[in-house]
């Protein structure tokens, strides 16, 4: 029975080791917490060079977290939660910080009930965190830039069937509400009826599809007010859904307003609003080559 203690105990030793994971062990009668050596070593250190003692961690952890990180202990231990677990950052050796994931649990108690041991692991998740940070950053920028250029976000969840818009979206489109969630078919009911079929052909975008559709079309809002419109749509595939179809919308009004008004103006002249002699002669040329 000894032996296979022994060997139970390498085994799992090794196992925490080659999966990285950094043990704790923590008496809660003497207060003695044992880390072992991959502990260690995910913070730079030699075994030999930290105190076996239960404030370790804490010293080492990053002042934001410590609050956090107290809190989810003292909640497992008083029996509010199943287990602890928690993302802190803890003091490399070297000065910087290590984001860890820390998971563990009572695993000892008295005949009272009363916890004498907890146990538990902490993972290095600095790489997940720097990438989640990074896609923050890009995240952050997206919506910087469609901010900057007034373009709304709107999708369709295949599967679910239900839609939503983002703020912008509703704003150019005059609907006042306070959730993302719209209903399914509310878009064909904006469209104008001059463009509808081409713009609902449009938006049938086939599933798998890696093709962008751009299209110009005109909406109706509620108050009869007209406004010109450009979108972008694609085809988005799911991890283990129908997919869904995301798109952008822009308020391009003012923009159709100038090109009309400046094509009026190079036509006509300024002072009587008649055809000006370019026009004229171009008009003339046209129906001349039709007779």
């Amino acid at each position: 029975m000894a032996d296979d203690n022994k060997r139970n105990g390498k085994f799992w030793a090794q196992a925490l080791d080659r999966a990285y994971l950094g043990l704790w062990d923590w008496n809660l009668s003497t207060g003695d917490c044992y880390y072992s050596p991959t502990w260690s070593k995910m913070l730079g250190y030699e075994p030999d060079e930290l105190a076996n003692t239960s404030d370790l961690w804490l010293k080492l952890t990053h002042p934001d977290d410590r609050q956090r990180a107290q809190e989810s202990g003292d909640r497992h231990i008083a029996g509010l939660v199943d287990s602890i677990e928690t993302e802190l950052r803890l003091r490399h050796k070297h000065g910087h910080w290590v984001w860890v994931l820390d998971r563990g649990g009572i695993v000892e108690r008295d005949a009272d009930g009363k916890p004498l041991r907890l146990m538990g692991v902490q993972t290095d998740i600095t790489r997940q965190k720097e990438a989640e940070a990074a896609l923050e950053q890009v995240n952050v920028r997206f919506r910087l830039a469609l901010a900057a250029s007034g373009t709304g976000i709107w999708h369709h969840d295949i599967g679910t069937r239900k839609s939503y818009w983002d703020a912008r979206t509703r704003e150019i489109f005059g609907l006042v509400a306070d959730t993302d969630e719209v209903m399914a078919d509310l878009w064909h009911t904006y469209l104008h009826p001059d463009d509808k079929d081409a713009t609902e052909r449009a938006h049938q975008i086939e599933p798998g599809s890696n093709s962008v559709v751009a299209s110009q079309y005109r909406i109706v809002l509620r108050d009869g007010q007209i406004r010109h419109v450009e979108s972008l749509v694609r085809f988005v595939a799911g991890v283990g859904s129908a997919g869904q179809i995301l798109g952008t919308v822009r308020d391009i009004t003012e923009e159709k307003m100038r090109a009309e008004g400046l094509a009026f103006a190079a036509r006509h002249d300024a002072l009587t609003g008649l055809l000006n002699r370019s026009a004229f002669d171009r008009l003339l040329a046209e129906n001349i080559a039709v007779v």
